[in-house]
């Protein structure tokens, strides 16, 4: 691994502990205008959503309970500060008899966290401003 690699997965580490914290001690919405306040305006690169796809899960094995909500909110607000433009997705789990949410990052229609959205019924989005 390079320096500049472990140097933004300290950062991913940080910035998922802090987004992990957040949830605990303050709401959902709380927490996303914090990380929704940041000015974007552009698109990432394909080289930048699997940068930080591979940064904030890799970060998450280290914090305890960083779920797919955490991840998403930790992606959204680390490409927010490289001015680039993401959604969170919420979902449900369809066809079963419990009830199963899910979170993924979506950055110009691609999937950069949270796997597959096949088997889930779309909620709400909410994007980075």
């Amino acid at each position: 691994m390079s320096g500049s690699d472990m140097i933004f997965l300290a950062r991913c580490l940080l910035v998922v502990a802090a987004v992990r914290l957040g949830l605990t001690l303050l709401s959902y919405n709380r927490v996303r205008s914090l990380v929704t306040r940041l000015d974007t305006r552009q698109c990432a690169s394909m080289g930048e959503l699997r940068r930080v796809a591979w940064g904030v899960a890799a970060a998450a094995r280290f914090v305890p309970y960083a779920t797919c909500l955490t991840q998403a909110l930790s992606g959204q607000y680390i490409l927010a500060r490289q001015g680039n433009e993401s959604t969170i997705r919420i979902g449900i789990k369809r066809g079963t008899g419990e009830l199963r949410a899910h979170a993924w990052l979506v950055s110009d229609n691609h999937i950069v966290l949270g796997g597959s959205i096949d088997g889930f019924a779309h909620l709400v989005d909410h994007g980075s401003r």
